[in-house]
């Protein structure tokens, strides 16, 4: 991010309010941000995203695929109040960006269009704001591009949103084009102009009927809700126009309905009617306030973001939701751990200018408050705080194992890759014990593509991926008495170890036992540990290479020399046994099994089972996603080796929104082809 000084202030006056831009990925979020500060004169002219010039989007990643991949935050004023405006990624693999961002909003715009296909996408965003009760109106946008109605529109799109969706405009047509609009809250007639304010017109006789028409479906709506506003419409009379706009205000900030704008971000229409109801409509940061903690403060942050940049090192994006904090001051984090402010940043796109003091309504960014996470408060007291406004957690659907190329760049990556997962919380990193392999677990494909190219750009390391090894485990049918004699004389003392071991197999998860049977000490006693030791170490690697899982050994004979013995030899005598005997028990390979839990809309479902049984997966049935209309859960035990690129398959199937969790449930065995397509993949010994 580039440091500047002297940017242009924002307006004086009014606190500012922070509007969220969320909807499916390609609706037009990052066009309407760049209309919306063309309209109020932020910007000279307004860019777009092919040209690769507009303020949003403006990251190397975001600018090479041509889509939004973080927050992209903007203030702009219009007719003198505040608005800082946040464009959040539409992927369903940058989600987690939205996720966060939402905790320090008053209110969301939820950019759509006229795409059935977008459906299910638009309601994953909607439920995430549904859950956090925050208020919302939907801009239907690319209504040049339309052909239908927008009243047949929003019958497709109603599905998506728990509450009702409330046209406050009709389109004005002309040739199948629309050219303007009617307000049915103010009840007038406006027509668009390129990238300029509409202009106030007559209605025509058959606007006007059809104008009188919507308007009577809006105020019914609305009287769902007012007893007042009932009564007027049963009783056949006008209701007061205050009294209209009194009830969309209220029932829209209470979460009782959507109401909704239209336009065409590209073209800038219906950007001036959007922006005239933010400044009369929206909430203010009091209401944000006591949606987030139930604890009164002198001051109050909330972390929405935290971001770490080449030059300036950490930024903790936050919103000040009561009074004002300063450079240098000493803050709370959740009220507990003191931090210190060092750098205070207002922020425009990639820019970042230096600000001495942030004031309520704010958002600003926090110099090198390395303590502190996304989803943090601070405040100036101490006292414990806990946000009420927590997002979810999601889930990783994909899995990439990566390591530096070069070995001298092994730390520098495990720094970076800390860095990575702080930025973004639905990135995760793990080790696996069983394949000695760092994993990079993330939301998609597109998402781990992204951090991987941060990595490269941002951090300037070379790494290596690759898709990583399934844990693999074997275990024996039968059982065997064996004995191991570790005997070499090489002058002076020799080595002497003799143990004779039983082995057996265990029921399934129940491990590795040992036991002794020995007396008249025809093994020393001391001796013994080392034989188990020896009995461990070579169960880490049976006979097709992978470790060896419910197994009993039992040391049942032996023999030692006065001299000669050592606990190395009868380690020795274990391990020579150990490796005799395996190949004789009848070994079979073992494969992790998950349980696994898919959600997908309904009409997927039978594409989701067929994936399933194609991926060698066991169908335990199907129900209803609790609280998800028109959503299906999907229940299965698979394979851990048929997981690794299934929610590649599964979004492809779904229009992009399909996602499921995993969890390890058993080990099950693995005979015939496919155990040896897993021991060829792996590299390791085929079997017999």
């Amino acid at each position: 991010m580039e440091n500047t000084i002297n940017g242009k202030g924002s307006a004086a006056g009014s606190t500012p309010r922070c509007i969220a831009l969320v909807g499916p990925f390609g609706s037009g979020k990052t066009s309407l941000l760049e209309a919306l500060l063309a309209r109020t004169d932020k910007l000279q002219r307004q860019g777009t995203v092919t040209d690769g010039n507009t303020v949003g989007d403006a990251s190397p990643e975001a600018r090479a695929h041509g889509m939004s991949v973080e927050v992209n935050i903007a203030e702009t004023d219009y007719l003198g109040d505040r608005f800082v405006f946040v464009d959040c990624p539409g992927s369903v693999e940058f989600l987690s960006e939205m996720d966060g961002a939402l905790s320090g909003v008053d209110l969301a715009i939820v950019v759509a269009e006229d795409d059935e296909r977008k459906v299910p996408a638009l309601q994953l965003i909607l439920k995430a704001l549904e859950a956090r009760a925050i208020p919302r109106v939907l801009f239907l946008n690319k209504i040049d591009k339309s052909s239908r109605r927008v009243r047949d529109v929003l019958s497709v799109l109603q599905p998506a949103s728990a509450v009702p969706l409330v046209l406050r405009q009709i389109p004005i047509w002309e040739d199948g084009q629309a050219t303007g609009f009617i307000d049915l809250a103010l009840e007038r007639a406006h027509v668009y102009h390129e990238k300029e304010a509409s202009t106030q017109v007559d209605m025509s006789d058959e606007d006007r009927a059809r104008e009188l028409e919507a308007r009577f479906t809006m105020l019914e709506l609305l009287a769902d809700h007012d007893d007042d506003l009932m009564e007027a419409l049963l009783e056949d009379i006008a209701p007061d126009r205050d009294l209209v706009f009194s009830d969309l205000v209220k029932e829209m900030r209470d979460g009782l309905i959507c109401p909704v704008f239209f336009g065409s971000a590209d073209h800038g229409n219906g950007v001036s009617r959007l922006l005239k109801a933010l400044r009369h409509e929206a909430p203010g940061v009091d209401v944000l306030k006591y949606r987030t903690t139930d604890r009164e403060t002198g001051s109050l942050l909330q972390v929405i973001k935290t971001m770490h940049t080449q030059h300036g090192g950490k930024l903790s994006i936050a919103r000040v939701l009561e009074g004002e904090v300063s450079d240098g001051d000493s803050l709370f984090r959740n009220g507990r751990d003191e931090v210190k402010v060092s750098g205070l940043f207002s922020i425009f796109g990639q820019h970042a200018s230096k600000t001495a003091t942030a004031s309520k309504g704010d958002l600003v960014a926090l110099g090198r408050l390395d303590d502190v996470a996304t989803g943090d408060l601070l405040s100036h007291d101490q006292g414990d705080l806990v946000s009420m406004d927590a997002g979810e957690r999601r889930s990783p659907v994909l899995a990439t194992a990566v390591s530096a190329a070069q070995r001298k760049d092994e730390v520098r990556l495990s720094t970076a890759l800390a860095k990575l997962v702080e930025e973004d919380p639905s990135l995760s990193i793990s080790q696996n014990q069983a394949t000695a392999e760092t994993l990079l677990e993330g939301q998609g494909e597109m998402h781990l593509r992204v951090a991987q190219e941060r990595l490269a750009g941002k951090y300037g390391l070379d790494v290596a991926v690759h898709t990583p090894h399934v844990p693999y485990a074997e275990t024996i049918r039968g059982k065997t008495k064996v004995r191991g004699r570790h005997k070499k004389q090489s002058g002076g003392h020799g080595q002497f170890g003799d143990a004779v071991l039983e082995i057996s197999p265990l029921p399934r998860g129940e491990g590795i036992q040992f036991s002794d049977t020995i007396t008249g000490g025809v093994v020393p006693k001391q001796y013994i540990p080392s034989v188990k030791d020896g009995v461990l170490d070579a169960l880490t690697r049976g006979t097709f290479g992978f470790p060896v899982v419910d197994v009993a050994v039992c040391l049942t004979d032996g023999s030692y020399h006065s001299v000669d013995s050592s606990d190395q030899a009868f380690k020795m005598a274990g391990i020579l046994a150990i490796r005799e005997g395996l190949p004789e028990c009848k070994p079979v390979l073992l494969e992790p099994i998950h349980k696994v839990v898919v959600a997908c809309p309904n009409d997927a479902t039978a594409k989701v089972n067929a994936i399933v049984s194609a991926r060698r997966g066991q169908l335990l049935g199907f129900d209803a996603r609790p609280n998800w209309p028109g959503w299906d859960e999907v229940q299965a035990l698979m394979p851990e080796a048929e997981i690794g690129d299934l929610i590649v398959e599964l979004r492809s199937a779904t229009a992009g929104v399909a996602s499921y969790t995993s969890e390890f449930d058993h080990m099950a065995e693995l005979a015939g082809k496919a155990a040896e397509q897993a021991l060829q993949k792996s590299g390791k010994q085929q079997a017999a």
